[in-house]
C-alpha cells in the first residue's frame, strides 16, 4: 500500500540533505514531500503545520525533524481524532538533558554551542556537520558528502530551531500517543545517544516499536537506500496489521 509521507529534515542543513531518501522511498512507490524545520513555539506556525500534515499518512522526521514529528501527529489526533502513522529517525524527544530525562546534551554545552553559532554561525554549522558524521570510520568521507548537499540557511530559521532543541520536550507525546510509532536509532550517534531506544522502549506503549542500527547521526543521509527499506517493511507491516 503506497503511503502519502511527509518527510521533515533536521536542523542545521536543510532539505537537500534528504533528498537521498526521498528519492529511495518516490522509488519504492511512496508520495512524499520534503519539508525544512519550523518554529513549532509559535502556535500560529504549528497549527498551520498541521493542517499541511493531516493530508499525509505517515508524518517522519529527522533529529529535530522527528520532535517536530511527534508535535504534529499530537496536534492532528487531538483536533481531529486522526491518528498517522509516527516515524522518527536518530530523534531526541528531549535534545537538551535534564532533571526528567537525562539522556540530552549537557545544559552548559548546548548554552556554549548557541553562543559559538551566535558569534561565528558559518564555523558552528561546519562544527555540526562534522558532529553529525561522527562515530564511524567513514567520517572523512560522509562530512564531505554532507558538505556538498547542505544548503545555505535562514539564520532565523535556525535560531528558532535551536530554541525549540531547547525547549522541546515530546516525550510525553510518544508516550501517550495511540497510533503507529517507530523510532530508529543509530549505534554511533554522537548527538544522540542510543540509550534514548532503550528510554523509548521501557515505556511499554503499546504501537511503538524502535531499532537499533550501526551508524553515526547522519545514518539515513549516508545509508538512504537501506533506511528506505526499513521504513517500507515497517509500512508493510503495519498495513497488514491494520488490515
Amino acid at each position: 500500500m503506497n503511503q502519502r509521507i511527509l518527510l521533515i529534515t533536521g536542523w542545521g542543513g536543510g532539505t537537500r540533505l534528504l533528498n537521498p531518501l526521498k528519492e529511495a522511498l518516490t522509488r519504492q512507490g511512496h508520495a512524499v514531500e520534503l519539508i525544512n524545520i519550523f518554529n513549532a513555539l509559535d502556535q500560529e506556525v504549528l497549527q498551520q503545520q498541521a493542517e499541511k500534515a493531516r493530508n499525509f499518512d505517515v508524518i517522519t522526521g529527522w533529529s529535530l525533524g522527528g520532535q517536530l514529528a511527534a508535535l504534529l501527529a499530537d496536534q492532528i489526533y487531538k483536533q481531529y481524532a486522526e491518528q498517522k502513522i509516527l516515524i522518527t529517525l536518530a530523534s531526541n524527544p528531549c535534545f537538551v538533558a535534564n532533571d526528567e530525562w537525562t539522556e540530552g546534551m549537557d545544559q552548559s554545552v548546548f548554552q556554549n554551542f548557541k553562543k559559538s553559532f551566535e558569534h561565528d554561525a558559518t564555523a558552528t554549522l561546519k562544527k555540526f556537520g562534522f558532529m553529525v558524521c561522527q562515530g564511524v570510520a567513514t567520517i572523512k568521507e560522509d562530512f564531505a558528502a554532507l558538505q556538498n548537499l547542505i544548503q545555505p540557511q535562514n539564520l532565523e530559521t535556525l535560531r528558532s530551531g535551536l530554541n525549540c532543541l531547547e525547549q522541546l520536550n515530546t516525550a510525553g507525546i510518544l508516550k501517550n500517543y495511540a497510533g503507529q510509532q517507530y523510532h530508529l536509532f543509530a549505534q554511533q550517534d554522537f548527538l544522540v545517544s542510543c540509550k534514548v531506544e532503550q528510554n523509548l522502549r521501557n515505556f511499554g506503549v503499546k504501537f511503538l516499536e524502535t531499532e537499533l542500527i550501526d551508524g553515526s547521526h547522519g545514518f539515513l543521509v549516508f545509508e538512504s537506500e537501506s533506511i528506505s527499506c526499513k521504513i517500507c517493511h515497517y509500512l508493510k507491516k503495519t498495513a497488514q496489521t491494520n488490515g
